[in-house]
């Protein structure tokens, strides 16, 4: 059995441990509620874009637009989402294990990513992909930021360099739940249905015109919007993580202290034996 000493420094370190994920799982639940906002705020307006999409392409009947050609799918692009920090439990490995899923047995040279995130950057870089484009996430990314990446994977799509392009993000569902999700981002897929035509749209100027014009929009749109739900994603990981961390410490700062006290207990006692035996041996 470890000394008093020892168990105390032990414990002197938990604690340290403890004040610290504690505190870093306040920061959490204070990003958490920004990024939470964020991804809401932004939901509506994507679920809109969407619907006026689809209602456009169903209008115009055949359009010849490069960001609708549907082609076989023999090179495609990924955009994978990441987080720039880890300590959020397994919500990195999850989504890098989607994108690989989704990959699957694709020859490499079929491949291409647009990674966001240095843990994206950092996971695929040891990989036989190629990396077309990557960059860093911040706390403040706003919409005019993702322009690096849409405008990437327009130009590979319009130049013929890929067949398709897919989101792979964490969709946010509630701080305890995050949904690894893969999504088309291009071609768009006109409606199946006629659910949307039936819509009483006007459209000024015509439908094809307007078409052509917010496509580039709707790519940006479908981007940023699995940008925030990944940040919120990976805030509610966090702060997830760090209060089961936090809870561990605690638990292992009652479990020190019970041994720490029996050590000193032990040691007391000894003590105590030693002095009777001596006083005993002087007699």
């Amino acid at each position: 059995m470890a000394n008093a000493k020892d168990i105390r420094r032990r414990i002197r370190t938990v604690k340290n441990i403890e004040k610290l994920t504690n505190a870093m799982k306040m920061v959490a639940a204070a990003r958490l509620r920004k990024a939470q906002e964020r991804a809401l705020v932004a939901r509506p307006y994507a679920e809109k874009m969407a619907e006026v999409m689809a209602n456009l392409a169903g209008s115009v009947g055949e359009i010849d637009h490069p960001l609708l050609e549907v082609r076989e799918e023999k090179n495609i692009a990924y955009v994978v989402i990441g987080a720039e920090r880890g300590l959020a439990g397994s919500f990195n490995s999850n989504v890098m294990n989607k994108a690989l899923r989704e990959i699957g047995t694709r020859d490499p040279a079929t491949v291409k990513l647009v990674l966001v995130g240095k843990k994206a950057v950092g996971f695929f870089r040891k990989k036989p992909y190629e990396i077309a484009a990557d960059m860093e996430v911040g706390s403040k990314m706003n919409f005019v930021d993702i322009k690096k990446v849409t405008t990437k994977v327009r130009m590979m799509f319009e130049n013929g360099d890929v067949d398709a392009v897919y989101l792979i993000y964490a969709k946010f569902i509630s701080a305890m739940r995050q949904v690894p999700t893969a999504a088309r981002l291009l071609p768009m897929a006109k409606p199946e249905t006629q659910e949307f035509v039936k819509s009483e749209f006007v459209f000024e100027p015509d439908a094809a015109a307007l078409l052509g014009t917010l496509l580039p929009k709707y790519v940006d749109t479908g981007v940023y919007q699995a940008l925030v739900e990944s940040q919120a994603s990976e805030q509610g990981a966090r702060m997830s993580a760090m209060s089961a961390a936090t809870k561990n410490a605690g638990e292992m700062i009652s479990n020190l202290t019970l041994v720490y006290n029996k050590a000193r207990q032990a040691a007391i006692t000894k003590e105590i034996t030693e002095i009777v035996g001596g006083a005993e041996a002087q007699k």
